[in-house]
């Protein structure tokens, strides 16, 4: 499966800025859509964050999935990698 990277950073309420990755399937076009899995999963945290717009989250690239992600896209519609300061 060929997928999307959308590159995101959000500032945390303490400060830190976190990094992570949106990954959905390459044919996926709503950015819109893409904001509101990456607030899903802001919403798991136990911290507060800033908001999630455009300006934090930007198409970066396109790879193949490895088996993990390409079924975490498949049960969830996409997949989160966590890069900085994201626990």
């Amino acid at each position: 499966m060929e997928i999307s990277v959308w590159d995101t950073y959000v500032e945390r309420e303490d400060g830190l800025r976190m990094h992570f990755d949106i990954l959905v399937p390459s044919s996926f076009d709503d950015e819109q859509a893409i904001y509101d899995f990456g607030n899903q999963y802001l919403a798991s945290k136990t911290f507060k964050t800033g908001p999630l717009t455009a300006k934090e989250c930007r198409f970066c690239h396109m790879q193949s999935a490895p088996d993990e992600v390409e079924e975490g896209i498949e049960e969830n519609g996409y997949f989160i990698i966590e890069m900085e300061n994201c626990t």
